[in-house]
């Protein structure tokens, strides 16, 4: 891996709220990948309205780590199986990331994770059992409906890219947040 970048950017909530949030429509998307991938306890379905969460915080600090692969690893192609353990190496490098946001948070802010939660091996919700680290899940800006894709374009002027064909793709961005400034 070449660097890792921390690009940020803090908008008014309200306004991200407007212009990349659909709750109703991003939540499917979550639901199917759960379907595949197995259920976790900060994608939807919630037992509270996304929408009371995104009306509770004037600011929201958009917080994005882009791993840049080196010419090297962006040159070998990898059998399957090696590909998938490369990343997901690179999705347990996520719960590293969040320790940056838990610093940030305080009784006036809630942090935001990177994607799906990751922190257990399975997730007790696959198993109708309660989430075993309530005190450090937190949800994702897209399972509070926001379109990550665009505000990684719009924003930081970057296409959310994935790996195929056993080729990495030129970098990974993980994007979380900071909704602060509680109303």
């Amino acid at each position: 891996m070449s660097e890792i970048k921390k690009l940020t950017i803090d908008v008014d909530a309200e306004e991200y709220y407007k212009d990349y949030v659909n709750f109703e429509e991003v939540s499917k998307l979550c639901i199917e990948e759960q379907e595949m991938l197995g259920y976790n306890w900060n994608y939807p379905p919630f037992d509270f309205n996304p929408d009371d969460v995104w009306n509770s915080y004037n600011k929201l600090k958009i917080i994005a780590f882009k791993i840049d692969f080196s010419e090297e690893e962006l040159a070998h192609t990898f059998e399957e199986k090696e590909l998938e353990f490369i990343l997901k190496r690179f999705e347990r490098m996520k719960v590293k990331l969040m320790n940056e946001i838990y610093m940030l948070e305080d009784e006036n802010s809630l942090g935001l994770f990177f994607g799906k939660c990751n922190l257990c091996m399975r997730c007790t919700r696959e198993f109708g059992m309660p989430c075993k680290m309530p005190f450090k899940m937190r949800y994702s800006l897209e399972s509070l409906g926001a379109y990550v894709d665009k505000t990684v374009e719009d924003l930081f002027g970057y296409q959310i890219q994935y790996a195929k064909d056993g080729k990495l793709p030129e970098y990974l961005i993980f994007v979380g947040g900071l909704l602060y400034d509680k109303k």
